[in-house]
């Protein structure tokens, strides 16, 4: 070889180890961190904190002076003026900011948890109900119009958990917050910052759950979307805290009790740790924590039971996102090892998702093995609504164990086509008192004052003429002294000096200043509005009872704490009213019966208008029947509540001197006592009767959907027997334990009036019955109660029985359910009883006709009253569809 070949070869081979050293160099720089400092894998960020601290085993560090956060320009820092029971780290102290304001984090690509802890309390001079803001990350908007106050408080918590998955790519995470422009004094704030890398959980695509019908496609969720997590539970099981997560990405998994609809739980079962149980490459570890798979919910083991409900859990979202829906499984009972052997269905949202869900198959026919199925499904743009996630046995395949399985649920919203995944705030009544200004910003600094002046003049002449409209109020009942018929001396008198007095107790002098009562002293009690926040400790939300057409209703105590009582404080904003507390005062006021709720005293200070009743410890008959977490009631029992009404509403009809319609007979309206002793309550809608010589009241229609008289809606002509209708509706409501109004259901379902009746006449009602009371009714007891019912929903109201012999019939009822269980014709019916179910018929299969042709899953959380929208139904097997729903337009009622 010559010399110059020498050298080229040379200069060659020189060349080739350079360009390899290079591309090692190259190789190693492209796993490196940004030169000006590391990308960390969590970051921990305690926002207005200067020191770093310790929270469950973690080091948060301080963001002041922190390089995440490069400028304190128009932030403040600021600590919790409460703390309640939240933990110090990160919640007391929290960064406040006026002013658009972004935190810049260095990251890598792929996957990133980001979590932000709110704990809305009061700042230093800052409202909590003034924090209204949004927070946004790159192009998405994780929260929009951000209200923590209203959240928390529709949530019932001191502290608030977002967890947002954000897919990013090498450089910099930026989070920016930016207090709402039109929201007058509005600023943002955040008291923790959390940023986990994670794997990429979401690689499987999802099956999209359609119309049932249409073919099934399947979704995948791309590395440019983001996610907001629902909620994560841990199903059968406790909750899981984030420091407990085996993946260390620190998730945090809920019990899923408060989510189960109704009373039917199933069962739950515990793995047992003597098996092996591993991950798979389909499932490795981070899918969930092996805590999730060891336990589970499952239906029982009745396959009777089982045959005849859905196990279902509903969770509250926001309308006009797609969700994707995470199952978690684990078949480990050592029974189940065959194929076919357990096949359940699985609906979302009452669609069909799984016809035949095998979970021994999706594990490789073997126990012990964890797998999970994801769902694709769009809730169309609405109101918030909730999210139905519910199991039942697949009974056509001729499995061997009627049942289903489930071990946990995981839900993500999926950013919408603008990037956003912000929903609305809860609504809350009264809601806090934030002014909004929605002109545009170059209008706003302009009209900031006249606006303010304008709202609180407004303000004052709002409530000057409703305190002007109480006195009128009150100066015509006093007008009203002679015109009224009356048992006794009349309701309203000139005010005179005298002290107040409970109904049925000595009496008391008034040390707080209020004005003697206008009532006799003998029927009804006057309070002041100071009396009542003591009664109810300033109204506070922990002693709520429960919210209705008329306002709050709080559990409170009088006299010293020896009384309890149940006050019902009128809300300005609701539909009733003067009307409906006048009425209320009148009726109850005269009347006293056992099977009545009680009225103790009212109170009208301060434009407020407040009623104070008999506390009833077991609440309405309606938290017994369904969706509710309270045991189902016996059989026996619910015959005696149903008599128990029905003797108060004969009271009602014959006992007075006039007789007395109630027009809004329905199982919310009837009270159970300590004792289980039913009371018929709420007269706001009551009228007096007809005289002798008619056989009507004309008045305009008032009442709720579903328990509605037909007659008295066609004609406007009220009497007793539009009581004994909606009283036949309770019969089977409690005989079904089921909505009497459910759009979720076929339209020949909808009505439960027009379905039982249906039913009744095919000999098909013991089809539809609570599958709780199965087996428990005596045959002779359920014939001549179903007749009863029957009889009270006839059409026109003269063939209806008088609520007297509604009452007989009931009573005759009982006496054939006693006989046959005396001589055990019939499983007694005991209150300890031991039923391991009680069956929310809103949420299971009990409409299954024979046929099967019936879908087997439609619930609804919904009701409806009048004013609401017009429901019709096509005729179906002989059913002729309501003429009462296809006739409402838009009537004013209740």
């Amino acid at each position: 070889m010559d010399k110059a070949s020498e050298n080229n070869l040379y200069c060659m081979s020189t060349l080739l180890c350079f360009c390899f050293f290079l591309h090692l160099i190259s190789a190693a720089t492209d796993n490196m961190p940004p030169p000006d400092y590391g990308s960390p894998k969590l970051i921990l960020l305690n926002c207005g904190e200067s020191s770093s601290q310790l929270s469950d085993g973690r080091s948060w560090t301080g963001d002041v002076g922190s390089k995440y956060a490069p400028s304190s320009q128009n932030t403040e820092i600021s600590k919790a003026s409460t703390q309640n029971s939240v933990p110090s780290v990160p919640y007391m102290t929290a960064r406040i900011f006026h002013s658009q304001y972004t935190y810049t984090f260095p990251v890598t690509a792929g996957w990133k948890f980001i979590r932000l802890y709110f704990y809305p309390a009061n700042y230093s001079s800052f409202n909590a109900a003034n924090a209204i803001f949004s927070v946004s990350v790159d192009n998405y908007t994780l929260l929009r119009n951000f209200s923590s106050y209203i959240t928390a408080e529709a949530l019932k918590d001191d502290r608030l958990t977002r967890e947002f998955s954000i897919n990013t790519v090498d450089g910099f995470l930026n989070l920016t917050f930016n207090p709402s422009p039109n929201i007058p004094n509005a600023y943002a704030f955040v008291n923790g910052i959390e940023i986990v890398s994670m794997p990429n959980i979401f690689s499987r695509t999802a099956t999209v759950i359609l119309d049932e019908g249409l073919p099934s496609t399947r979704y995948q969720v791309r590395n440019d979307t983001a996610l907001q997590t629902v909620i994560r539970l841990n199903v059968g099981g406790k909750d899981i805290s984030g420091n407990q997560d085996s993946s260390s990405l620190f998730r945090t998994w809920s019990d899923d009790t408060p989510n189960i609809y109704g009373a039917a739980s199933g069962v739950t079962s515990l793995w047992n740790l003597s098996k092996t149980f591993e991950y798979t490459d389909d499932v490795p570890s981070y899918t969930a924590p092996m805590e999730v798979y060891e336990t589970a919910r499952s239906m029982g083991p009745n396959p009777k039971v089982n045959q005849n409900y859905n196990l279902t859990w509903y969770f509250t979202v926001d309308a006009g996102f797609t969700y994707l829906v995470r199952l978690h499984f684990c078949e480990f009972r050592p029974y189940i090892n065959k194929v076919n052997q357990l096949v359940f269905k699985i609906f979302i949202q009452n669609l069909t998702a799984e016809t035949e869900a095998d979970v021994f198959v999706w594990g490789g026919q073997t126990n012990g093995v964890p797998v999970y199925r994801d769902y694709a499904i769009t809730i169309p743009s609405g109101p918030t609504l909730d999210l139905w996630v519910a199991l039942t046995p697949n009974v056509l395949i001729g499995s061997e164990y009627f049942d289903s399985i489930l071990n946990g649920i995981e839900i993500f919203k999926l950013n919408d086509t603008t990037g956003n995944l912000g929903g609305p705030n809860p609504v809350l009544h009264p809601q806090p008192q934030v002014r909004t200004n929605l002109s545009n910003k170059s209008r706003q600094s302009g009209n900031s004052t006249s606006v303010v002046v304008g709202g609180v003049v407004g303000a004052i002449a709002i409530v000057a003429l409703f305190c002007i409209a109480l006195a009128v109020f009150r100066r015509r009942l006093k007008r009203q002294k002679d015109s009224r018929p009356s048992d006794g001396p009349s309701l309203w008198q000139p005010i005179s000096v005298q002290s107040n007095s409970h109904s049925a107790g000595s009496a008391k002098t008034n040390a707080t200043g209020s004005h003697a009562s206008s009532l006799p002293a003998n029927l009804c009690r006057h309070f002041s509005f100071a009396e009542i926040k003591i009664a109810t400790n300033d109204f506070d939300d922990t002693l709520l009872l429960g919210v209705g057409g008329f306002g709050k209703v709080y559990r409170g105590t009088i006299d010293g704490g020896s009384t309890k009582v149940a006050i019902k404080r009128g809300n300005p904003l609701s539909e009733q009213g003067m009307h409906e507390f006048q009425t209320e005062i009148e009726m109850l006021s005269k009347l006293r019966h056992r099977h009545l709720v009680s009225l103790i005293g009212y109170c009208e200070e301060n434009c407020e208008m407040i009623l104070v009743y008999d506390y009833m410890a077991n609440g309405t008959l309606r938290e017994h029947l369904y969706k509710t977490l309270k045991p189902p009631l016996p059989w026996r029992q619910r015959l005696e509540i149903c008599i128990g009404a029905a003797r108060g509403l004969y009271y009602l009809h014959t006992g007075a001197k006039h007789s007395i319609i109630h027009r809004d007979v329905k199982t919310t309206n009837i009270l159970l006592d300590d004792k289980w002793v039913a009371k018929v309550s709420d007269f706001g809608l009551s009228k007096t009767g007809p005289t002798l010589d008619n056989t009507h009241v004309s008045t305009f229609v008032k009442g709720s959907f579903g328990y509605l008289d037909p007659e008295y809606f066609r004609r406007q002509q009220l009497s007793e027997k539009s009581d004994v209708y909606s009283f036949g509706v309770v019969l089977f409501e409690v005989l079904c334990a089921r909505q009497v109004l459910n759009n979720l259901l076929p339209k020949e379902q909808v009505s439960l009036a027009e379905w039982a009746l249906h039913c009744q006449k095919k000999g098909v009602l013991d089809q539809i019955i609570d599958p709780y009371l199965k087996g428990k009714i005596a045959s002779e007891c359920l014939k001549k109660f179903a007749e009863t019912a029957e009889k009270c929903l006839a059409d026109q109201g003269i063939d209806r029985p008088a609520m007297g012999d509604v009452l007989w019939n009931l009573e005759f009822a009982l006496r054939l359910q006693e006989s046959a269980e005396e001589v055990g014709g019939v499983q007694e019916d005991t209150e300890n009883d031991e039923a391991p179910l009680a069956i929310p018929a809103s949420g299971r299969r009990d409409w299954d006709m024979p046929s099967g042709n019936v879908p087997d899953s439609r619930n609804s959380g919904m009701s409806m009253s009048i004013g609401g929208r017009s429901l019709t139904s096509e005729e179906s097997d002989g059913l002729t569809p309501s003429r009462v729903f296809s006739q409402i337009m838009n009537p004013k009622g209740r």
